[in-house]
């Protein structure tokens, strides 16, 4: 064969095997990539919990204007739709949430255009607490309506939708749900738990969520639960449980917390 016909094969041959070679590299690096992802595989929701992101959506309830509109002025808004946690309306439509006016500049003279920002701050659940809102899904951007241009107007009924800012624990029993300690069986695979303080009005935490003020009613899942009593200016109660259902009365006496000033006092 001539030296020719050597180098033709040598350049068809070649590359034919590093293209095999790159094939056989890369074929096992797809595994760890897999499993990778499938170890990585979101966790479901907390129960009792209204989800950051979120979505509310509201409508204006009043026209508003940049010409007569107030820096720090409260803007009402309505819900439009019902929101639900565990099957309970948690934020009903018809409900209020409130939007602030950030900056608000009338059209002036000499062809200087208005101006007129709006953010969205919170809207009241049905126990009254307050959920704070934002104004995008992934971010926590702080402007929700933003006009620039001639004297702004955003009329009465104008729709947008706003988002939940952060996980937010519920106490269910403030939505409708009724205590497992009440007559009637506990759901399956569940526990009724009562937890008392003395005194009272102290915050419960289950694995370090809030559940709740004493005394309080709440339900809990089969397995080994921290359960925290935490009220100022009382010490800590904690206690660590092995839940296998049925009911548990639990009952807190909180010391007063003794102030540094106390600790470091010396001696007689």
């Amino acid at each position: 064969m001539s030296r020719s016909a050597y180098a033709l094969l040598s350049v068809i041959v070649c590359p034919l095997l590093v293209a095999q070679q790159t094939q056989s590299a890369s074929a096992p690096a797809q595994a760890p990539a897999d499993q990778a992802t499938a170890a990585h595989s979101p966790a479901p929701p907390p129960p009792h919990t209204l989800l950051d992101g979120t979505p509310v959506k509201l409508r204006l309830s009043q026209t508003m204007s940049s010409a007569d509109a107030k820096v720090g002025q409260e803007v009402p808004f309505e819900v439009l739709e019902d929101l639900q946690v565990d099957g309970f309306t948690v934020l009903p439509k018809g409900a209020t949430a409130i939007g602030i006016v950030t900056d608000a500049n009338p059209k002036r003279s000499m062809g200087r255009a208005g101006k007129l920002d709006i953010s969205i701050s919170y809207a009241r659940l049905v126990d009254q607490e307050k959920v704070t809102l934002r104004a995008t899904k992934d971010s926590k951007g702080e402007l929700f309506l933003h006009m620039y241009g001639t004297d702004i107007t955003i009329p009465e009924g104008t729709a947008i939708t706003a988002f939940v800012e952060g996980d937010m624990r519920l106490d269910m029993n403030k939505f409708g749900a009724k205590p497992t300690t009440l007559p009637g069986a506990p759901a399956v695979g569940q526990a009724s738990m009562t937890v008392e303080s003395n005194p009272p009005g102290a915050d419960i935490e289950v694995d370090g969520s809030f559940v709740g003020n004493t005394p309080s009613t709440v339900t809990v899942s089969p397995g080994s639960h921290m359960i925290a009593v935490k009220k100022k200016g009382f010490a800590d109660w904690s206690r660590k449980l092995n839940v296998t259902g049925g009911s548990i009365h639990l009952s807190a006496d909180l010391e007063k917390a003794e102030s540094p000033k106390g600790r470091n006092k010396p001696g007689p």
